[in-house]
């Protein structure tokens, strides 16, 4: 969709079957995982910091995604890339926050830090939780349903079976062995 309305669409993942979805299946311009970009030789030589964390490494990698800077951010993850995506992000930028997925089960927390980039970037962040939108869904399906018939919008569904694989379905999301939206048929009519 993001395309249709004249933007450039990037994506992360933690896993290259989900990149590989994003740029095959789901269109994107381009995607990254972000688990798997460890090589601090080529991150430092792309943009010399004197400390070698996980927050430079993230930092050094939405450069070489987004040379530009980030108009629209999706937040999902939190932490370090939270920390870098605060740092690339254009003035007058927006984040949507809707999940933390690498805090919610971290011993430690980290905190957010680069937070003086909303006030001298005048970035808008905001919270997102879809039941506060529960009295725009009649028109949001009506609008999804033409997408889909139209071939617009792509999707991929995660099936188990059985009310007995609902525990490890759940668990799976927080893992990374599903793909797609998860669901679980508890019975067959």
């Amino acid at each position: 969709m993001s395309a249709s309305e004249g933007c450039r669409a990037s994506g992360q993942r933690w896993c290259e079957r989900e990149v590989n979805l994003l740029k095959t299946k789901f269109g994107l311009d381009d995607a990254f995982n972000y688990k798997k970009e460890q090589n601090l030789n080529a991150a430092l030589q792309s943009f010399p910091f004197e400390k070698a964390g996980s927050k430079t490494l993230c930092y050094t990698i939405l450069l070489r995604y987004f040379p530009e800077g980030i108009d629209i951010y999706f937040e999902n993850v939190g932490g370090a890339m939270l920390d870098a995506v605060l740092l690339n992000m254009r003035v007058h930028g927006r984040i949507v926050m809707c999940g933390m997925i690498s805090q919610y089960n971290s011993e430690q927390p980290e905190g957010v830090r680069g937070l003086s980039s909303l006030i001298v970037k005048r970035i808008r962040m905001d919270g997102f939780v879809a039941s506060d939108y529960f009295v725009k869904y009649p028109m949001f399906e009506e609008e999804m349903v033409g997408y889909l018939k139209d071939g617009k919008i792509a999707y991929v569904e995660d099936v188990v079976e059985g009310i007995e694989k609902a525990p490890a379905a759940l668990i799976g999301l927080f893992n990374g062995r599903n793909v797609g939206k998860q669901l679980v048929i508890v019975a067959r009519e």
